[in-house]
């Protein structure tokens, strides 16, 4: 998902760099495999439902989706989440990677901020994700163990974005991106997709956005592929569903998610939908054999995409970063990844709020952007690119 710490920076300038062609052509893209599968859906291990969640009907209809699929379901006293801490940092992840929580969201959630240069305004369906990223954005965005929060209130917080059509300083405000409407982004905190068959929240939201007559749009970003709930749903195209992908030889470090087979099948498939549809490449990591790596991404996204009638596709491009308090809280959960965290090997970077943050070189960053730009322009110039970060 994309993280707030990746997604506040400013973006780059986008005009593409000026490079020689090819001397040869790009090989045909592979075929998208049509055996693959999503990945199982999450069941976690314990459902926590706290009194306030149970005043809310969206709340009692989760909670009545979960014990139709037969899990656990503890019933709380009180509001509070307790006994979720443990001396092993670890064994803390396991269990609350575990764990759903539905709870009411507080009115800190209520006062939007915004989210640049995604969107313009981002709120939270839910906070928390199932998926066992070993990047993961949020280890430096949330405190606490990682339980997964899903937010009873629903029809206050879409009740709520309303105050803020029209406003805005990313599609609100810029002429390029004017025609987007005033966005909000519903996937910095969760993947609002991975948790759909047990909140039903996503689903609503499109639903919500696709009846409010005004120039406005949904965006979420997913690392999952069971969209069959959403096929169907009048979106009336202001939803931008974006399937966040990586080379194939990074995607070792997405555990728990769908694979990438299974999630350019689902972008067809939302796309034939009616949906627009945006790739999310990100993290953008050097890789082994990087160059082709993300060469061939877009070559089989291209493949996945080929001959969708009005086709309106975005590319988002957010390289990796880390931060000190991330790297901590990752190597953690994932003690043994090999996912490059070495300081030496990166610029060190001050954010407008000063703190520090560590990014790849200038000359690798920009080897990378020319590498994507140029296979954008090649491979899939249908797709709009949003920004590089």
């Amino acid at each position: 998902m994309p993280g707030r710490s990746a997604l506040m920076e400013p973006a780059q300038t986008l005009a593409p760099p000026v490079l020689s062609p090819p001397v040869l052509s790009p090989p045909p893209a592979p075929a998208v495999s049509s055996t693959a599968r999503p990945a199982r859906l999450w069941r976690p291990r314990r459902v926590l439902a706290t009194p306030a969640a149970l005043e809310h009907a969206h709340g009692r209809a989760m909670l009545a989706r979960a014990e139709a699929l037969g899990l656990p379901v503890e019933r709380l006293t009180a509001n509070r989440l307790t006994g979720l801490r443990q001396a092993d940092p670890r064994r803390a992840y396991i269990e609350a990677k575990a764990t759903l929580a539905l709870v009411v969201a507080p009115p800190t959630k209520l006062r939007l901020q915004p989210i640049p240069p995604s969107a313009d305004w981002r709120f939270d369906l839910a906070e928390g994700c199932p998926a066992h990223c070993q990047y993961c954005y949020l280890a430096g965005s949330l405190s606490g163990p990682p339980v997964t929060r899903a937010y009873a209130n629903l029809d206050a917080i879409l009740a709520n974005l309303g105050a803020y059509l029209g406003q805005g300083a990313v599609t609100s405000a810029q002429a390029e991106r004017a025609q987007e409407g005033t966005t909000f982004e519903a996937s910095c905190y969760t993947d609002p997709l991975g948790i759909e068959h047990l909140t039903g929240s996503l689903s609503a939201a499109i639903r919500h956005f696709g009846a409010w007559e005004a120039p406005v749009q949904l965006r979420f970003t997913t690392k999952f592929a069971a969209v069959e709930p959403l096929l169907d749903l009048p979106h009336n195209r202001r939803t931008r569903i974006r399937f966040s992908v990586n080379a194939r030889t990074a995607t070792r470090y997405e555990g728990g998610t769908a694979s990438l087979d299974a999630r350019l099948q689902a972008m067809r498939a939302v796309a034939l939908a009616g949906y627009p549809v945006g790739l999310t490449i990100a993290p953008i990591l050097p890789v082994p054999d990087w160059e082709a790596g993300y060469a061939g991404l877009i070559r089989e996204a291209a493949a996945a995409l080929a001959d969708v009638p009005d086709l309106d596709l975005t590319a988002e491009l957010i390289t990796h970063r880390f931060t000190p308090g991330s790297k901590q809280v990752l190597q953690g959960w994932y003690p043994g990844s090999d996912l490059p965290l070495d300081e030496a090997e990166r610029a060190k970077k001050l954010t407008k709020f000063g703190s520090v943050k560590y990014v790849f070189p200038k000359e690798l960053m920009r080897s990378m952007r020319d590498t994507l730009f140029a296979a954008l322009a090649r491979d899939l110039p249908a797709a709009r690119i949003l920004y590089w970060t």
